[in-house]
């Protein structure tokens, strides 16, 4: 094989793996749901995810006025209030950091009288919900 011919090819391999980047690239980025299978875990150990529950989770187990379970996930209704506002969102910002699968959902304001979270994601962030915090 000569050099010339060689040299040809890789610059064909290079243009067409440039190809399939940029091909790739844009699917990603018009569907980041399918390109980003994420699993459903917690990240904190078993002894932080206990002391979750006793505390920051407990606190806001209290005050759920209604569970109702949608597509991948379950949507909390909350007394409207300036704490209970509060202490979802600490909830939601703690939460990301240690559950990154999970999608938020807070409304306020579209129900007289109610806050709605919304916690859902992934296939099987229903089922991880129920058994591993307890909600």
């Amino acid at each position: 094989m000569s050099f010339a011919l060689l040299k040809g090819l890789m610059k064909q391999i290079i243009l067409l793996s440039m190809l399939v980047g940029l091909a790739f690239q844009t699917f990603s980025q018009d569907n980041p749901k399918i390109m980003s299978k994420e699993s459903v875990t917690c990240k904190l150990t078993t002894h932080e995810l206990q002391e979750r529950k006793k505390t920051v989770i407990a606190d806001v187990k209290k005050l759920v006025v209604q569970r109702v379970e949608v597509t991948n996930g379950v949507r909390y209704s909350f007394y409207d209030s300036d704490n209970t506002i509060d202490l979802l969102t600490n909830f939601i910002k703690t939460e990301r950091l240690c559950c990154s699968f999970f999608e938020f959902n807070l409304v306020v304001g579209q129900f007289e009288g109610l806050v709605t979270l919304e916690l859902s994601g992934p296939e099987g962030t229903k089922d991880f919900i129920e058994s591993e915090i307890g909600f």
